[in-house]
């Protein structure tokens, strides 16, 4: 039956009654409060109690007392078969206190341990301890302190001391206690009055079960098992496994020898004092009394004050309410008395005071709680047969000054694995409060200091382990695959044994003593070595008189840092000295195996993508391995074995707390540091693989995210070629723990599974590559079968890395493209190189537009199309025609194609985007591409006209459909950092259309309505032009020579026409035009002032060439123009006017 954990220790419970055997499962446990009130008042209102079975093995038993003349010596037909409700010691087993049999319920009830409980103990040694003041007997009691919880066992000295002839521990303590003592200890032997009392006990408790099995024959194979274990028990009762552990029986140290036993646990709250303890009194229920506990008296002794204290503590300690003494006369049945719980203090010869007891408990746990204060030591609490001192040695500190190092602390191990097992408790509970970090820290660390390192590497490398994950990581499921060692197993613990009237017979006579191996008559002499003495054990029933001064302290408080690199350098501190455990506890015959064969190493001089290439290729075969490991490993660990459970935690605890620092550091732009640390996290992860084969999702996701991580470091570190000696500096600094961890990796693997990706280039290309290697494997890990239920947050995030490097890659190839095309001294046809790049960057940006696709990001899809556009306009730009004066050729068809192509690929990343809300900026980038390509390929139309191929009106239409799209693109209402350039080229496009019809309307001849058409045109985006370039106020050389072929273009109007009053009016429309002239003056005059402030007129006109903004020789040129035009209009005017009939009054602004 396991035990109920779960039972909370204040709510009642209360009896069922009898249940049907069919209807119980094997796996029930019975949690009962035996009395219907938990709490019970006794001696009016003087002492309070309560009660809650947290744990009980059967319900009680229906009772049948035996009849009067009952024979207790004849055995009943039932007598010595295993009934749970009567426990282990009516078996006739040893009853002797095993010294562990707090440690077995503290392992049950673990939640229990460090806060909520005072004293975990059997009930046998809680009653010794109250009975201290009224006793001569002797006590010997371990003390063991686990936060605020003591756990007190008997320390059986006989026992210990015949042990320690045979395998000499403790002989100091032996030797100690002679000195103290100042005799020669003597074994007690057990009379055979004890004997029969045992005995007639056992019958009398089979007679009072009342059970249609009473008497069904005992199968002995049943019991074959029970009665080895049995006999073992009587052998000794100190574990042979904690006092001299082998190597072979390390690993299950937790679980064996540590067994509960107890019929039943219970929460006992005794006034303000919570004990967890253990109890093997037989209780029977049924009928008009649910619950009663059955008592054996000879008629002829009558009951002391130690009986009666002994019998109403154990009801108190099980929630009794009441009590049946049985008496007999020779084992003869005589009659049955029926006492009440708190009648049992007033009881003749037998009468105590209940405060009384309750003082000395409570200054009983003062004093041991004010003294007791070394978390992990072994205190002894002793007082001699007949002697009123009591005292309190620290035996680890004694133990520590024995010169030899086989004198071990028995307890030490046992301290060792609860502490180890109230931390792993502690440490589910971290996730919701921080507060247990402190205490679980404390007691891990106490935890290893117990331990020796060569004898129990198992507990300690745990211990590191468990003390590395308090440190939080914010990291993913840390769920590795592998085994959790937290749990610490299924560990059982020790049984304390009925022992109702042993200890009677010592207390009953004081002329008992004289068997006991304690003498009377001693005296103690030394008192130098005691932590602490109580004078008198009648100061115990003084009121407070030991009232705690002392509190205890809570355990320390954690070191916890906001530092990120601080915090990983904790873990990577304590993952160091687990490994350290870990290779410790391995047998090898050398220290570092062989390098694997399998394996390739790089070589460094091979060309740097074709070796990548090969090294790339490891990427995936580490992140899918799927291989048994049925052979040792490289170290000689075992498969299965702990060592190589706990190995691949600690390995991906390293690797996971290294993966951080490098995130943390490329957070910082360290990113020569960063890759040093993800170099190291994925060393970790190689020798992962090396020890496990088969992965879980989430160490294969984890794998993908340094992956991504080391691409991001690369594409940063090409990125920033100009700090390449700070980034070395930083990637070949190394710590001690950093080579120590790595000495330990190269245990299990060489760990050069991914140099290819952590190595530091000096080549961006090569970086990039890398990069793109790393984001692709990731991508690879991530759609896996494996993973691909559970990528649904990582997978989109890295198609994204994966489309950036991919634009960045085929940038690169565009500029080296380009910077190809710039270094040409004559142009020459597209070489072969070109092409290359052209295709390699053509390929990057169509892969990372089918990504940013893939993941519906209309954002970047549009600005890889853009990047596209441009790369075609490259391309159109290197098919430039070249004559042989090296001159401009016509515009070929090829820059037409890419042109167009360009076109295309704008005009998709515009309908990416859907309308300019979707992401302003991109839209108004996207907007000025498309409108410059359409400029751009209509000016090359226009001024490189391919008169070869193509009719003069067809390219005509071609330039005025394309200067028309342009002029579409041009946003001129929307204020932006381009909308001065959107105005500049709508002018300019408006004055080229202008012009193109200025010279159709020249050349034109015939079509009447036609030249028309183009007079009408040009008039109307010659007055555009100059509207715009008025507006722009930064343009006045395009103004001015706008302003001067629109009069050139008014004069050749007028010499076509033959009246005078029609030529006048076009001269005066022309004479208006030269007037807004002085605009373009005024800004040119302003400009030179500007810049020329007081300058003479010869240095103005030395330094002209200087002034930025302005083509001074176009300006003069422009002039030259200017005033002949000027002076040619007013002598047509003055002309007409002479031979005029009629007066014209022309008014002039110049």
């Amino acid at each position: 039956l396991k035990r109920n954990k779960e039972a909370p220790a204040d709510s009642p419970s209360f009896p069922t009654g009898h249940q049907d055997e069919n209807e119980m499962s094997q796996h029930e446990c019975f949690c009962l409060l035996l009395h219907q009130d938990p709490t019970m008042y006794l001696g009016n209102g003087e002492v309070k109690s309560s009660a809650v079975v947290k744990y009980s093995a059967a319900p009680p038993s229906t009772y049948a007392l035996p009849e009067e003349k009952t024979d207790l010596k004849l055995p009943p037909a039932n007598w010595l078969r295993e009934n749970p409700q009567l426990g282990s010691a009516v078996l006739g087993s040893s009853s002797k206190s095993k010294p562990f049999s707090s440690f077995g319920i503290a392992y049950d009830f673990i939640d229990c341990i460090g806060n909520g409980v005072d004293v975990v103990s059997d009930s046998e040694n809680i009653k010794k301890l109250l009975k201290i003041p009224y006793s001569k007997s002797h006590v010997s009691m371990a003390v063991h302190r686990v936060g605020r919880t003591l756990l007190v066992d008997e320390l059986d000295i006989q026992e210990l001391f015949r042990r320690s002839s045979q395998t000499g521990d403790w002989t100091w303590l032996k030797d100690f206690y002679q000195r103290l003592n100042d005799q020669k200890w003597q074994r007690k032997k057990k009379s055979k009055e004890h004997w029969y009392q045992k005995a007639i006990l056992s019958k009398f408790l089979y007679y009072s079960i009342n059970g249609d099995g009473a008497a069904e024959p005992v199968l002995d194979n049943m019991n074959e098992g029970d009665d080895d274990k049995n006999a073992e028990e009587c052998s000794s009762s100190w574990p042979a496994t904690f006092t001299s552990p082998s190597d072979a029986q390390e690993s299950e140290i937790p679980e064996q020898g540590l067994r509960n036993d107890f019929v039943r646990n219970i929460m006992w709250t005794f006034e303000d004092i919570h004990m967890l303890v253990g109890s093997n009194m037989p209780i029977f229920g049924g009928g008009r009394y649910p619950a009663v506990s059955l008592k054996l008296r000879d008629s002829n002794k009558p009951i002391n004050i130690l009986t009666g204290i002994d019998y109403w503590l154990d009801n108190l300690m099980c929630n009794v309410p009441e009590l049946v003494m049985c008496f007999h006369v020779n084992g003869i049945v005589q009659k049955y008395e029926m006492i009440k719980t708190e009648d049992i203090p007033h009881l003749e010869n037998s009468t105590f005071s209940t405060r009384v007891v309750k003082d000395i408990a409570q200054n009983i746990l003062s004093f041991l709680k004010s003294n007791c204060t070394k978390e992990g030591h072994t205190y002894w609490l002793f007082k001699a047969s007949g002697s009123d001192i009591v005292k309190l040695y620290d035996l680890t500190t004694l133990c520590e000054e024995a010169e030899e190092e086989k004198y071990q602390n028995p307890f030490t191990l046992p301290v060792a694995v609860l502490l180890y097992k109230v931390a792993s408790n502690l440490m589910l509970k971290t996730r919701q409060n921080r507060k247990h970090y402190g205490p679980v820290r404390t007691l891990l660390l106490n935890c290893i200091k117990l331990l020796d390192q060569e004898r129990h590497p198992q507990i300690i490398a745990s211990a590191y382990y468990m003390l590395s994950e308090l440190f939080q990581l914010n990291e993913p499921s840390e769920d590795d695959g592998g085994e959790s060692l937290r749990a610490g197993g299924s560990e059982d613990s020790y049984s304390d044994e009925d022992r109702v009237e042993e200890e009677e017979e010592e207390d009953l006579t004081e002329d008992s003593d004289e068997n006991s191996s304690f003498s009377n008559g001693s005296k103690l002499q030394d008192d130098s070595k005691a932590v602490a003495v109580i004078r008198s054990v009648g100061e115990l029933s003084v009121p407070e008189k030991y009232k705690s001064t002392h509190q205890i302290r809570p355990s320390g408080s954690f070191p916890v840092s906001q530092d990120k690199e601080e915090r990983c350098r904790h873990i990577l501190s304590y993952v160091l000295l687990g490994l350290k455990a870990v290779d410790g506890s391995i047998k090898k015959e050398s220290d570092l195996p062989a390098a694997d064969p399998n394996t390739p190493i790089p070589l460094k001089y091979e060309d740097g993508a074709s070796a990548a290439e090969k090294g790339i290729s490891l990427l995936l075969e580490r992140g899918q391995s799927t291989f048994n490991q049925k052979h040792p490993t490289r170290s000689g660990m075992i498969p299965g074995s702990w060592q190589y459970h706990m190995k691949m935690q600690l390995f991906l605890k390293a690797s996971k707390a290294y993966y951080v620092l490098s995130d943390a550091a490329t957070n910082l732009l360290k990113y020569g540091r960063a890759l040093r640390y993800i170099k190291l996290s994925m060393q970790c992860y190689d020798a992962y693989c090396s020890v496990n084969g088969t992965l879980s999702p989430q160490v294969l996701q984890f794998h993908s995210q340094c992956l991504s991580l080391c691409g991001d470091i690369q594409l940063m570190l090409a990125q920033n070629a100009n700090n390449r000696a700070a980034y070395l500096e930083e990637y070949s600094y190394q710590t001690k723990d950093d080579q120590e961890i790595l000495h330990s990796l190269h245990r299990e693997s060489s760990c050069q599974a991914f140099n290819m990706v952590t190595d530091l280039a000096m080549d961006p290309e090569y970086q990039l590559f890398v990069s793109s290697k790393c984001y692709e494997a990731a991508h690879e890990l991530l759609i896996s079968e494996a993973l691909r239920d559970d990528n649904s947050d990582q997978l989109p995030q890295l198609l994204k890395r994966l489309g950036n490097i991919r634009n960045e890659m085929g940038v690169f190839y565009m500029n080296q493209a380009a910077a190809l095309q710039t270094d040409k001294e004559v142009k020459k046809p597209v070489s072969t190189t070109e092409q290359e790049l052209w295709k390699k960057s053509f390929s990057f940006f169509e892969k990372g537009i089918g990504d940013f696709e893939a993941i519906r990001d209309k954002t970047n899809t549009a600005l890889l199309l853009c990047n596209t556009g441009r790369l075609m306009r490259i391309c159109a730009q290197a098919h430039c025609t070249t004559l042989a004066d090296e001159s401009r050729g016509e515009f070929s068809p090829e820059e037409a194609l890419y042109y167009n192509k360009a076109i295309d690929y704008y005009l998709s990343a515009m309908r990416s985007l859907g309308s300019r809300e979707t992401h302003p900026a991109v839209w108004d980038s996207v907007n000025w591409e498309l409108s410059t390509t359409y400029f751009t390929l209509a000016t090359l139309l226009q001024d490189f006209a391919p008169l070869s191929r193509k009719a003069q009106e067809q390219i005509e239409r071609e330039v005025t459909e394309a200067m028309i799209k342009s002029l579409k693109y041009c946003d001129l209402q929307t204020e932006s950092a381009r909308q001065p350039l959107y105005q500049y080229r709508a002018a300019t496009i408006h004055h080229r259309l202008a012009s193109m019809y200025h010279s159709c309307f020249r050349n034109q001849v015939g079509d009447e309505h036609l030249r028309k058409q183009h007079r009408s045109l040009a008039e109307l985006h010659y007055s555009k032009a100059v509207s715009l370039f008025l507006s722009l106020k930064e343009a006045p050389c395009e103004l001015l020579r706008t302003l001067l072929e629109r009069v050139a273009f008014a004069e050749f109007t007028m010499a076509g026409q033959s009246s005078s009053l029609t030529k006048l009016k076009s001269l005066t429309g022309a004479m208006e035009i030269m007037t807004e002239a002085h605009h373009a003056f005024r800004l040119i005059q302003k400009e030179l002032l500007e810049n020329q402030p007081a300058a003479s007129e010869s240095a103005l006109c030395s330094d002209m060439a200087a002034t930025p903004g302005l083509d001074l020789p176009e300006v003069t040129k422009l002039i030259g123009v200017f005033e002949p035009s000027f002076c040619f209009l007013l002598l047509q005017i003055i002309k007409l006017m002479a031979t005029g009939k009629s007066f014209c009054v022309i008014k002039c602004n110049v």
